[in-house]
């Protein structure tokens, strides 16, 4: 029988090969999928506004706050009459009028601070206070699932490095393509043969390459094409070895000047996005659930250089087949000055946590009151429920 010193080397042996011929592996091999459904977390990281991706244009406080940015939803796809979508959310619009998304308007996580650090702490922690905990909720969610069906969800980060929403005691891998030449296939053939004998490193070997042949990114140059990172997202999880449980990072949406040009552009980054790994992931989009979130809004008002600067309420997008769309969600609070947060922000009204806890226990088949205390255990908010369909 191994000891413990020996299975640790093997493991990082199989991990260091695995990466010296450029595979692409997981730094951690994955777990064969379990279930059916397929969730997807995708972090805007930056502070996306809110009053941007979805526009209060039935609030005439918004007109008096954005009128720079009122030509921007001239025409606009609208949501519930009162909200209009970004154009450039197209592929999401196109969703929402499908009846598979929805927007959830004025939410936030209980900060109440402007750092981005301390924001996407606890974003991902689900903590009440930034670095309470160590892990991610995520990750927590693993483990209940895991609990509950006596089946681990194989758990996916497409990233360099692991996220904190995904770190934790349950087990979760990180992949990323990388631009390094592959290895030949004799080469890889001749290492399969070296680890035959072996059960463990030659199960890693096999993941490996499942792996590798699942994203089939052998043209990829890393996840800043738009399009090419959401056919990579729904290659690994829309088969039945795939993850079933996956997050995704967009950055750079802090718009302190020229927001117009910002949103746009990363709009259509999320957009594109999300309409690849919508289109490759086929007959499993009807099992599939988006959440989409940052870590806080913006402020209502523009700024001198035509930007807007650290908020708190902002807006979360919800899409997949077995969503429940073509609404919004949100008890708005208005824009006029004594309506806001400070007086400078939208006021908070639905937590998200609520929302992460409800969505996923709703379309992962748990029960979700349990699932909220397991999840969020700082919290005692209820559950937002009614967003899956089953």
């Amino acid at each position: 029988m191994a000891t413990k010193s020996s299975i640790t080397r093997r493991a990082v042996l199989a991990g260091s090969l695995a990466g010296s011929i450029a595979l692409g592996a997981p730094r951690l091999a994955f777990a064969k999928g379990s279930g059916t459904r397929n969730l997807l977390f995708v972090i805007l990281r930056g502070a996306a506004d809110g009053l941007a991706m979805l526009a209060p244009v039935g609030d005439p406080d918004f007109v008096r706050l954005r009128e720079r940015a009122l030509p921007d939803y001239e025409g606009a796809r609208r949501a519930d009459g009162f909200f209009a979508i970004h154009p450039t959310l197209e592929n999401i619009g196109a969703a929402y009028s499908a009846g598979q998304a929805l927007f959830v308007h004025a939410a936030a996580t209980s900060y109440r601070e402007r750092s981005h650090f301390d924001g996407q702490n606890m974003l991902e922690t689900g903590a009440a206070v930034p670095y309470a905990k160590t892990d991610g909720w995520l990750n927590r969610l693993v483990a209940l699932k895991a609990e509950e069906t006596g089946q681990v969800p194989s758990a996916l980060a497409i990233s360099p490095t692991m996220p904190l929403v995904l770190r934790g005691e349950a087990p979760a891998s990180n992949y990323a393509p990388s631009a390094l030449r592959g290895a030949s296939e004799d080469f890889r053939s001749r290492v399969g043969q070296l680890y035959a004998e072996d059960p463990q490193l030659s199960g890693l070997w096999e993941q490996a390459l499942e792996t590798r042949e699942m994203a089939n990114d052998s043209d990829m140059r890393g996840l800043q094409d738009a399009q090419r990172a959401g056919e990579l997202a729904a290659s690994l999880m829309r088969e039945d070895a795939g993850a079933r449980i996956g997050v995704i990072e967009i950055g750079g949406w802090d718009s302190h000047a020229n927001q117009g040009g910002i949103f746009r552009r990363q709009a259509t980054q999320l957009d594109t996005l999300l309409g690849a790994y919508r289109a490759g992931m086929g007959a499993r989009w009807q099992d599939t659930m988006v959440l989409v979130a940052t870590e806080f809004g913006r402020t209502a008002r523009f700024n001198g250089t035509n930007g807007t600067d650290h908020g708190t309420g902002g807006a979360a997008i919800v899409m997949g087949g077995n969503v429940r769309g073509g609404r919004t969600i949100s008890d708005w609070p208005g824009l006029a000055n004594h309506q806001l947060y400070e007086g400078r922000d939208v006021k908070p009204t639905l937590a998200l946590q609520s929302l992460f806890a409800g969505a996923a226990a709703e379309h992962l088949g748990l029960d979700a009151k349990p699932t909220m205390k397991r999840l969020f255990p700082d919290h005692a908010d209820a559950p937002l429920t009614g967003i899956a369909r089953s």
